[in-house]
């Protein structure tokens, strides 16, 4: 019977991966973690968000669902992952940075416009977080899905500010916020600029990405 191709991965990890960081990650167990940028991305496989910004361990803190959707701020207790990671981040360990990264053929974008099973109600459910970064059209095109996926990250701009302590950071300077929208057969970021209202290729960019801070100015999905 061969051997479990996992396991095959697990040994290789611990044998050959691991020791070229054993220094780092003894100091991340020994300090303690201390990320300076909370990532929260789609979960799709293709989005690798160490290889998109050369990270190693220690450095993101990484939240990834469907959509790389924020939950509202409101107020309600239960089951909250990404919102509990949220406060995590900035209440304890104190990121500079967050990321919303969405990218292109997200398959949680495209089902905004329809496509998913019956059975799948926690999905549906979920997918009510981009609903508004959606077009008014039946049958979306290419250039219909990169606008939606652009105005996806937007809204969830726009719903962490609602979060009391990313509002505090923001507007305490403390804090800033990115949107990127990732076109993976480019290997192109796409950074959203304020002042410009659009997202603008990193290569031609003159920053990482601006929300509307520090100083405060609302930004619809519809800018995008």
């Amino acid at each position: 019977m061969p051997e479990d191709d996992l396991l095959q991965r697990l040994r290789r990890f611990q044998e050959d991966a691991f020791p070229l960081h054993a220094d780092r990650f003894r100091e991340l167990v020994d300090d303690g973690q201390h990320p300076a940028t909370l990532f929260i991305g789609c979960s799709d496989s293709r989005l690798v968000p160490y290889m998109l910004t050369g990270t190693g361990p220690g450095e993101l803190f990484l939240v990834r669902n469907v959509g790389a959707f924020v939950p509202p701020y409101d107020g309600s207790w239960g089951y909250h992952g990404t919102s509990a990671a949220i406060e995590f981040a900035v209440l304890n360990l104190h990121v500079h940075r967050i990321i919303v990264c969405g990218h292109s053929h997200c398959g949680g974008i495209r089902a905004l416009y329809g496509g998913v099973p019956a059975q799948a109600r926690n999905l549906n459910a979920w997918l009510a977080l981009g609903r508004d970064a959606a077009l008014p059209v039946a049958e979306p095109g290419p250039e219909v899905l990169r606008r939606t996926e652009q105005r996806a990250v937007l809204l969830q701009l726009e719903r962490l500010m609602d979060y009391p302590m990313v509002r505090q950071g923001v507007e305490a300077n403390q804090l800033t916020l990115h949107g990127w929208h990732y076109v993976i057969e480019d290997g192109q970021v796409h950074v959203f600029d304020v002042a410009s209202g659009q997202f603008v290729a990193a290569s031609e960019a003159g920053h990482a990405g601006t929300g509307p801070y520090p100083t405060h100015v609302e930004v619809k999905p519809g800018a995008a």
